[in-house]
Formats: structure tokens, C-alpha cells, sequence
């Protein structure tokens, strides 16, 4: 994030450009996130709705399943699945897990060029495998792919962010928080960071 996307930002919608001011610069990486696209998009099936340290721990153990490193798409349709469910998956994350395998061998999701898709693209593939909504997709996008205009309108943590940030008098819908955000275009991924990290700053 240059310092022109912040004048940007600034210069578009004060209330963030008071967030930018107050938190400064911010490391755009998601802590633990694997830097490749396939052991991204597993660690987010692993973590889907569990707390952050819960999720490390399980997907750690998924890990230490295949000697500490992400299971290919091989080997994760070849593993057994008590093994896998001994680390603390559920059976329907298994079954993600192994659709998102699936559809990685037979081509139909082809993660080495995503990045050449439009957000709009890839939302559509990745949404397409079992268990990965537009809120993974989202996060992917923003994370790992770091596209400047996504705007997870779902995210929970943004919508209290910003009736915090606008004082509003209760949760933005996500066709409310979409309308806030317009302002923020071309930098709705930058805006959401800060709004992010705005409910961890004090005072």
C-alpha cells in the first residue's frame, strides 16, 4: 500500500483518513496464512469457524500428518479419514477438504492462474468448491492475491468496525456497508484493513 492509495483514501472519506492517521502503516500479510494458493485455501477450510488459536492448533495437526507439510491434493484423497479426523476435523470439512483436492486434479480449478482472473473470476471458482463462501473468496482475494478493491461486505468484524467508526446506531446491512464503502473505490481492501484493525486499537 503506496502512499499515493492513502491520499487516495484520505482524501476520499476523512473518518478513514482519521484511522490512517491514528494507526499508521499496517502490514497487509495474514499472520499464518501459507504463502501458496492451494495451502491457503486449505488453512481456510481448516479454520472455518473456529477461534484463531483453535484453528492454528488443528490445522498444525493436519500437518503433522503429512510430516509438517501441507497435504497435496493426492495425498489428502488417499488419507484416511479417521486419521485426518483424529487432528479435530469435522466430517464435512473433510469432505471440503477433498472437493477442493478434487477439483484442483482434474483441472477444474486451476490455482497457478488465478491471478491472472478478475476478483469476479476467481470469487466464481473458488465459491464453486464445497464449503468455501464469498467470505473465504474475500479473504483470499484481499490476503493472498492482494487485489486493492475487494469489499468484504459479510465480514462481521467490518460491519462492527464501521458502525463504530460512523457512529451508527446499530450494525450496517451488507447493502448498507456497500453503499458507506462506494467512497472508498478503488481502495475498498485497504479501507477494510484499517476498519480491521481499528477494533484492536485503543483509546
Amino acid at each position: 500500500m503506496g502512499p499515493e492509495a492513502l491520499a487516495a483514501l484520505r482524501g476520499s472519506d476523512p473518518i478513514i483518513g482519521a484511522l490512517i492517521d491514528k494507526l499508521g502503516d499496517l502490514d497487509r500479510r495474514a499472520a499464518g496464512r501459507p504463502p501458496d494458493a492451494y495451502g491457503a485455501l486449505v488453512r481456510s477450510i481448516v479454520g472455518q469457524q473456529l477461534s484463531t488459536a483453535a484453528a492454528r492448533t488443528i490445522h498444525g495437526r493436519l500437518l503433522a500428518i503429512f510430516d509438517g507439510h501441507t497435504p497435496s491434493p493426492a495425498e489428502l484423497l488417499a488419507a484416511d479419514s479417521d486419521a485426518v479426523r483424529a487432528a479435530g476435523l469435522s466430517r464435512p470439512k473433510i469432505a471440503y477438504l477433498r472437493d477442493l483436492a478434487a477439483r484442483v486434479i482434474a483441472g477444474e480449478l486451476d490455482l497457478e492462474r488465478l491471478g491472472e482472473r478478475s476478483d469476479e473470476e476467481v470469487s466464481t471458482q473458488l465459491t464453486a468448491v464445497k464449503g468455501l463462501g464469498q467470505w473465504t473468496a474475500d479473504m483470499f482475494l484481499i490476503f493472498h492475491l492482494g487485489r486493492p478493491d475487494v469489499l468484504p461486505a459479510g465480514d462481521l468484524g467490518i460491519r462492527r468496525a464501521v458502525a463504530r467508526a460512523y457512529s451508527l446506531d446499530q450494525l450496517p446491512a451488507p447493502e448498507r456497508l456497500r453503499e458507506i464503502a462506494e467512497r472508498w473505490r478503488p481502495q475498498r481492501s485497504l479501507a477494510s484493513l484499517y476498519l480491521w484493525r481499528s477494533l484492536d486499537a485503543r483509546g
